[in-house]
């Protein structure tokens, strides 16, 4: 296989990463946390929609519901859940969220039971060759367009509309935000939510890639925390690239390092992101944060 179809193959992979990595970034830009539990509720909503799916519904139409319906949940979660610990020390809010991973994988476990599904693809089969021997899918061009639309609604989102002012008001200092007249809870509601939607749309895009599980975003969380800390946790486009470089690294690495191979590839993100973390802990595309004391 030659390296073009490699780098390829590693923009594919590093897609996958990047639409989990995204819901990471949206939930942590509006709240200040780091949500551990997005990839199972990412997958919660992804047999969402397989049963949907499943039940007749077309798959664009079971995807949109399952984003709707994540939406909703996803501030129910935040209302009900996270509310109590925000705030406080924040060891607290992220053992609440590794918590409520475990919680939703049994919850699957329980009701969807723990036979590997087939995933139907919102794409068509097949893909683009090129001259030098390349190809990529039409899935992937796919997952590339939406991740591209998802980082302009974003950037757009948060730089360019009061909604997304005071999402980054509330994130870094809700108290203040509350003497201002913000709905600091409605607006923590609305950031948890839209988080799970984007995961939602995550899971509909990684299940056909890989199976329906639950366990199916175990190994792709790992990979969107190293983008999202390489590329910067308070910058979406930052973190796509950051996501499409380990994909490519880590593809290459695994094919031409020997000692990588196969089945260490795992350790490349992680290596990746202990030395972001040393070197430069905002990221490669983040920036710090100023806060007036």
């Amino acid at each position: 296989m030659n390296l073009l179809q490699q780098v390829l193959d590693g923009l594919s992979s590093g897609s996958v990463y990047a639409t989990l990595a995204l819901a990471l970034v949206l939930v942590h830009r509006s709240t200040g946390i780091v949500n551990f539990a997005q990839g199972q509720m990412a997958v919660i909503s992804t047999y969402v929609a397989w049963t949907l799916y499943d039940a007749g519904v077309p798959v664009w139409g079971a995807i949109g519901a399952a984003i709707v319906l994540s939406l909703v949940v996803g501030a129910l979660v935040e209302r009900f859940l996270i509310r109590r610990f925000e705030g406080g020390e924040p060891l607290a809010a992220i053992v609440v969220t590794v918590g409520l991973l475990i919680s939703v994988n049994g919850l699957v476990s329980l009701i969807w039971g723990t036979v590997l599904k087939q995933f139907p693809s919102a794409f068509p089969s097949g893909g683009v060759g090129s001259g030098s021997g390349g190809t990529i899918g039409y899935g992937t061009l796919g997952t590339i367009g939406a991740l591209l639309v998802v980082v302009l609604a974003l950037n757009w989102l948060f730089r360019h509309t009061r909604l997304g002012l005071a999402f980054r008001a509330v994130a870094a200092n809700p108290e203040s935000s509350a003497l201002l007249g913000l709905p600091v809870g409605r607006l923590l509601m609305l950031g948890w939510g839209l988080a799970a939607a984007v995961g939602a749309l995550a899971g509909c895009l990684v299940a056909p890639k890989l199976y329906l599980a639950p366990e199916m975003m175990d190994s792709v969380l790992t990979y969107a925390l190293a983008a999202a800390v390489l590329g910067g946790l308070n910058s979406a486009l930052g973190t796509v690239l950051a996501a499409w470089f380990i994909g490519v690294v880590e593809n290459l690495a695994g094919t031409y390092v020997s000692f990588v191979g196969g089945d260490m590839k795992i350790a490349v993100p992680l290596v990746l992101m202990v030395l972001i973390l040393l070197l430069k802990p905002e990221g490669v595309f983040g920036h710090k944060e100023v806060r007036r004391v």
